[in-house]
């Protein structure tokens, strides 16, 4: 019975660190690498260069059937580990799915803060520093620009383009920056004095009627002109600013598309209308010029133009953005207690009438059940204007009841909101903070035939995760075929050794987060049954080390 027991068990290492199980245990998730190596090796101890903390986890989730995620790991690394393994995801416990997520979010936050998305609102792209500007410019290749025809242009264009687009590619372009800044806060003040009596002149426009018999008192009210000069200025740049980024903006769809293009068009066409229409004395050019007076609130609009320029009021928009499901929770949650006590505060009122009050109303402001939404609404927000209140001690109960259910109903949605925005402006600054990734150079693998051949280099290209080619039986190099292991058959009559041109390509290093192409890992077996497999394969018939 005991040397049965010792048949059975197995010993792991994982990155040095051993662990020794049975190998029913590693039976108990068929399908998954474990299980596999425990049916077909006879092996007692296996090593894999792969990370420890994280395979603690793994092991335990054969052992009691529980897949918890380590607090102390990142995301894709516990992610790329489970799938090296062969365990889905969705095994995850609840407890811990969450956690396991967190990673996702991180990252699709972080890519709203990618440099190309504050100028073109691209997604971000993976590339050098030259890709990279040659992304967010507009251009395909950095290197063509000044080439071909239209070369001055093509030089000319990017760098006019950075300048009113991105206020840190140059000193010029951060003067530029400061200049709109100013001309913003300049036009939204001159709009809120221009409401001020002291600037608003009353001018005495009356005019005798057709007949000649008839005088009619007519008055205008004329706002001082310097108010108007200084709004003159203001559109003179904002429009110089418009037209250059239009002509010079290398796509001219996504920038008639984006908001804040359309916002700066609305702010100056109705300054110029009224311009244009001032000097027609006509009643259709008046009545459009009144038309135009009454729409100049447009022109508040400018101030979300400053989201070009401040970070936090970009986190903001995201933030509202991505709490639009809380929004509409707690609009449901009003409109039901608005519903609720509008109705009761209605009949509670209804409780203090006189007999010879047949409307029972003439005692309380409470008149019919729409006006109690607005006092609903008032109170359940915790303003209490004053303006309408209950008079009779029911009505003062229901009022009560008001208040502390609009205190409940509004405290439970905003900590997700002011979670939401404490995520995305933490994240913000440090994708500002965090440096920018170049090309890692990767040198090409050495040839069977150069004098630092050896097969410590090739070990290395075949720990790799991206490795393609394993070191086989009298240094030959060998193809693996991972589908006939999976499937059970012997793989050994599959080794094909690679042709002088196919030894030793250069390693390609691709990226870790691909979704769709997830390279495995080959290991290492101390037993030497086993040859090691790129793609994290199994395969016999081979010496390892020979």
């Amino acid at each position: 019975m005991g040397k049965l027991e010792d048949n059975e068990r197995v010993i792991l290492n994982v990155g040095g660190t051993r662990h020794e199980t049975y190998r029913s245990t590693l039976k108990t998730l068929p399908g998954t690498r474990l299980a596999l190596l425990a049916c077909e090796s006879q092996s007692d101890e296996f090593f894999f260069d792969r990370h420890p903390g994280v395979f603690a986890y793994v092991l335990n989730y054969y052992r009691t059937g529980k897949l918890h995620c380590p607090a102390d790991v990142c995301g894709p690394l516990f992610e790329e580990e489970l799938a090296f393994w062969g365990i889905d995801e969705t095994d995850v416990e609840p407890c811990c799915w969450m956690t396991y997520r967190q990673h996702r979010d991180a990252e699709e936050a972080l890519d709203i803060f990618e440099a190309p998305d504050l100028l073109t609102g691209e997604p971000p792209t993976d590339g050098d520093d030259d890709d990279l500007a040659a992304k967010r410019l507009g251009i395909e290749d950095v290197g063509a620009a000044g080439e071909g025809k239209g070369g001055r242009w093509r030089r000319l264009q990017p760098r006019v383009w950075a300048l009113f687009e991105d206020p840190y590619s140059s000193r010029a372009a951060r003067f530029i920056a400061f200049a709109s800044l100013f001309f913003i806060l300049v036009s939204i003040t001159t709009f809120c004095l221009e409401t001020h009596e002291a600037f608003n002149t009353i001018i005495n426009k009356t005019e005798l009627v057709t007949n000649g018999t008839e005088t009619v008192l007519q008055y205008e009210i004329e706002t001082d002109p310097a108010l108007t000069y200084v709004e003159g200025v203001c559109v003179v740049w904002f429009t110089f600013e418009f037209l250059v980024r239009v002509i010079f903006s290398p796509n001219k769809l996504e920038f008639i598309k984006n908001l804040l293009n359309i916002i700066d068009f609305v702010a100056i066409l109705p300054f110029y209308l009224e311009v244009g229409l001032s000097g027609l004395s006509s009643k259709a050019a008046k009545d459009v010029l009144g038309f135009l007076r009454v729409v100049r609130f447009v022109r508040i609009l400018r101030i979300f133009k400053l989201t070009r320029h401040f970070v936090g009021l970009r986190v903001l928009g995201h933030t509202l953005r991505a709490s639009t499901n809380e929004f509409l929770l707690l609009i449901i949650f009003l409109a039901l207690g608005v519903l609720i006590f509008a109705t009761m505060i209605y009949y509670a009122e209804r409780v203090g009438a006189q007999p010879n009050d047949p409307s029972a109303s003439e005692h309380t402001q409470f008149k019919n059940i729409p006006i109690g939404f607005w006092w609903a609404v008032v109170t359940m927000t915790t303003l209490g204007y004053g303006d309408m209140y209950p008079r009779t001690w029911s009505g003062m109960l229901v009022g009560a009841l008001c208040a502390l259910a609009g205190v409940l109903t509004i405290a439970m949605p905003v900590p997700v909101i002011v979670n939401n925005f404490g995520m995305y402006y933490s994240l913000a600054m440090a994708k500002q903070k965090l440096p920018r990734k170049r090309k890692k150079h990767i040198p090409p693998a050495p040839q069977a035939s150069s004098p630092t051949f050896c097969k410590t280099d090739l070990n290395m290209a075949c720990n790799s995760t991206q490795g393609d080619i394993c070191l086989g039986k009298d240094n030959q190099l060998m193809e693996h075929n991972r589908s006939s292991v999976l499937s059970g058959e012997d793989s050994a009559g599959s080794e094909q050794p690679l042709s002088p041109g196919e030894r030793l390509p250069p390693i390609r290093r691709s990226s870790t987060r691909d979704k769709n192409r997830r390279g495995g890992t080959c290991f290492l077996l101390t037993t030497g049954d086993y040859t090691c497999a790129t793609d994290g394969g199994i395969r016999k018939g081979m010496d390892f080390f020979h």
